[in-house]
């Protein structure tokens, strides 16, 4: 073997060795091909990887803090306006009522028996003094109730509503309940099934139609059907407790019944003869009455136990997201499904 031969052999030896090693090599980890790629895109587009996140995720967290800060200032107005409307209703009715409860005590202690001239004309001034004030407080909630019971929808029912989107398609006339309803469905504000219930005893519904033949009496429900039984062409309307514009819609309606019962103590009120008929059927009925006073003290309370639970819902709504919901990605999976990171809709 000549020299050649054996310089070209061992040269053969020592590349098959070299390609053995570079076979052996482990391919490069993440890092390094995250490294490598970084390096190429540098020279490419003079930008790295880091500079592109960075900037990615600026803009995010800028994002999330507009989004944040609208949130708190849609928080701020809904409870703003549904303070207001629970104040301002809850006044309006206090102070009709309490009129009207004086205006009926005044005149049944000034005609009950054997009562102390004194006292007949201490009640009697009292009674007089209660008149001008009724009236003018009357007057003003029955030209708001309906506004009241639509306020009381948009800013009180609507707004405590978690899953409430506005944009979504619904049937303007969905809720169809009125005063003018009430009356033609002849809902009975004596009647106990009538009387709101808030709390989960009893049935959640009423589920018997009560307009059938034979219909046993209604039963107390957070949710109750009423019957036109003098148009049986009618559907049953449903009156549910849990919604605020239901609760003033059906309390001024017995604020005017009870307005129409103590007629005669509005007579005796306004400085006028009262007739000893009229006084005598008064005096007759004058347990009833009273009832039905003390029911409206009821409904009135009813109502704004429900618009506290309702602004508490308004807290909920928006009270601060944690910190899962502020991770990339992971926010928007969450929105998908639940409304837990994302109280308000965003469009696009």
């Amino acid at each position: 073997m000549t020299s050649h031969e054996t310089s070209a052999g061992a040269a053969a030896a020592t590349s098959g060795k070299s390609a053995a090693v570079v076979d052996a090599e482990p391919p490069p980890g993440v890092w390094a091909r995250f490294l490598d790629w970084n390096q190429k895109l540098s020279v490419v587009k003079n930008l790295t990887f880091i500079t592109i996140a960075t900037g990615f995720l600026g803009g995010y967290f800028q994002y999330l803090s507009a989004y944040d800060a609208k949130v708190s200032a849609l928080a701020e107005a809904d409870m703003k306006a549904a303070t207001e409307t629970f104040v301002t209703i809850s006044n309006a009715y206090a102070e009709a009522q309490m009129l009207q409860e004086l205006i009926f005590y005044n005149f049944a202690a000034a005609v009950s028996a054997g009562v102390d001239p004194g006292d007949k004309a201490l009640t009697t001034k009292a009674g007089s003094e209660s008149f001008a004030p009724y009236t003018k407080a009357r007057m003003a909630l029955r030209q708001n109730s309906s506004i009241f019971a639509h306020k009381a929808e948009i800013y009180i029912d609507w707004a405590s509503d978690l899953g409430r989107d506005p944009d979504a398609p619904r049937v303007l006339d969905q809720d169809p309940l009125n005063e003018a309803l009430l009356g033609t469905y002849d809902f009975d504000c004596d009647s106990e099934a009538n009387m709101p219930r808030l709390g989960v005893t009893g049935p959640a519904v009423d589920d018997a139609d009560p307009c059938r033949a034979n219909a046993p009496p209604p039963q107390p429900a957070q949710r109750v059907n009423l019957c036109a039984r003098r148009d049986s062409g009618r559907r049953p309307v449903t009156i549910d407790w849990q919604s605020a514009k239901h609760h003033l819609l059906t309390m001024h309606f017995c604020f005017e019944q009870s307005h129409r019962q103590i007629s005669t103590a509005r007579v005796w009120a306004s400085s006028n003869t009262v007739s000893d008929d009229r006084v005598k059927a008064f005096r007759d009925n004058e347990a009833r009455y009273r009832a039905a006073l003390d029911k409206q003290v009821v409904r009135l309370n009813a109502f704004m136990s429900l618009a506290m639970a309702r602004l508490e819902s308004i807290r909920v709504k928006y009270r601060p997201s944690g910190f899962l919901c502020h991770l990339p990605l992971l926010r928007d999976a969450v929105g998908l499904f639940s409304r837990e990171c994302t109280p308000i809709r965003v469009s696009g």
